[in-house]
């Protein structure tokens, strides 16, 4: 069955509504979207391409307390901003109807990049991370199924620094991100 998201499109809040109301990591997230850098042109070229279509709407979902949200969402926001595809975000904890339909190998995490057609209809998702860091993520829940195992905790943390790791020091990730999305968005 198809995801739909029809009873969501003009109910989120704009980017910049979701910046300026920002609390917790504000300080990073709006470092890391001052400072982005297109990685090249060609990729530039391809957003900004997306002025001639009118058929795509975003929805973002996530939470400003979430370090893949401050890493990630800057990059999404940049990209999305000359393309004039129409973008609105969802708070997690304001829209749960929607974090069940997009779970990340059935749990929670965000953020979560829906694109959909003009009638809702989903036509495809990004994240909540770049795949070469999720692939860290997905191995560790394949390997480690039972949360109340005694080193639980343990492995995620070492999870979770693999994660830092792969994404590395700078801003080399964000043109993965880029050409993540850019691969998404031509398949449809």
């Amino acid at each position: 069955m198809s995801k739909q998201v029809a009873n969501k499109l003009d109910k989120g809040i704009s980017p910049k509504q979701f910046m300026d109301t920002m609390v917790r990591n504000k300080d990073t997230f709006v470092s890391l979207y001052d400072e982005f850098a297109w990685p090249n042109e060609e990729e530039k070229a391809f957003f900004e391409s997306l002025n001639n279509r009118d058929d795509l709407r975003c929805l973002i979902l996530m939470a400003e307390w979430c370090g893949d949200v401050v890493k990630n969402i800057p990059v999404v926001f940049r990209a999305l901003e000359i393309s004039g595809v129409p973008t609105e975000v969802l708070i997690k904890e304001e829209h749960q109807d929607t974090m069940e339909q997009f779970l990340t190998m059935g749990g929670e995490a965000v953020p979560i990049v829906i694109f959909a057609d003009t009638g809702g209809y989903v036509l495809g998702q990004w994240g909540p991370r770049p795949a070469h860091v999720q692939e860290a993520m997905t191995a560790f829940k394949l390997a480690n199924p039972d949360r109340a195992a005694a080193d639980y905790q343990e492995k995620l943390a070492e999870a979770r620094q693999e994660m830092g790791r792969r994404y590395g020091e700078g801003t080399g990730y964000q043109a993965v991100i880029l050409k993540e999305l850019r691969e998404l968005i031509s398949s449809f």
